[in-house]
């Protein structure tokens, strides 16, 4: 059985670490290339950068806080935000990153996933999906609709049809951010995580909620995630990853321990 993955997750504005809730009032938390070095010094599994306005503000990425973490941190690192084409995914994954995350350009141009696919593997390949939960319709009959550029833009699309596609365009992995969790700390969005995760056949990254222990246990049992996302609970010092990886182990779930 693989382990399962705990993931600090940085959402970088104007070069800082940013955090918000349900995608509003963000504050300032502090420098991303010392933030993740603290983590992965202290046992993060993996870390998630996003450029959070990229894609609204459409311009390219952050390129030079990319290369400022990936020479400083030894795990896996997924970067999002502001990638459009396969030329964008080239320059994030030289400037060292192990994957690329595509978001809303994915929706605009879901080819954008197989070209990447293609070009680097699937296993560099994340489809992010910000999703929010409405009232089921024929549009929407599991009651998640995907939402684009950074919580503002309604697209009209199922969210487990759009998981779906983009495993069958090619993508390795599905980061799952519920809009409703996101910053709360009050739990991840189980039954929207295990719906998607029990309809297709690569993992989905459980993100938005996390705020104790616990919430990780449940998401990664209860809905079936492979790997969870947290923010608020580390950035905040409210939790440390030691503690999460112990509550988890005591809950029989496989992590990597590195202590």
């Amino acid at each position: 059985m693989l382990s399962k993955r705990i993931i600090p997750c940085l959402d970088v504005r104007d070069g800082r670490t940013t955090k918000g809730i349900k995608f509003q009032d963000n504050r300032d938390i502090g420098d991303p290339v010392e933030m993740a070095k603290f983590y992965y010094e202290n046992g993060a599994d993996e870390i998630v950068f996003y450029d959070i306005t990229a894609s609204s503000d459409k311009r390219p990425i952050m390129i030079d806080v990319v290369k400022r973490v990936a020479e400083t941190i030894f795990i896996p690192f997924s970067v999002g935000g502001g990638i459009r084409t396969v030329e964008n995914m080239r320059e994030v994954l030289l400037a060292g990153a192990e994957k690329v995350s595509v978001n809303s350009a994915a929706v605009l141009n879901p080819a954008v996933i197989r070209q990447g696919a293609e070009a680097f593997g699937s296993q560099c390949v994340v489809l992010g999906m910000d999703v929010k939960q409405v009232e089921p319709s024929h549009k929407i009959p599991s009651g998640y609709e995907v939402v684009i550029n950074g919580g503002r833009t309604f697209m009209g699309l199922d969210a487990l049809w759009w998981a779906q596609e983009g495993e069958r365009l090619g993508a390795g992995e599905i980061c799952l951010n519920s809009i409703d969790a996101d910053g709360t700390q009050d739990g991840y969005a189980i039954e929207l995580t295990r719906l998607i995760s029990s309809h297709v056949h690569i993992p989905v990254i459980a993100s938005g909620g996390a705020g104790k222990p616990e919430h990780l246990l449940h998401v990664l049992t209860e809905g079936h995630a492979d790997a969870a996302l947290i923010a608020s609970m580390v950035h905040y010092g409210t939790h440390t990853l030691q503690e999460i990886k112990e509550c988890l182990h005591r809950g029989n779930v496989k992590v990597r321990m590195t202590w």
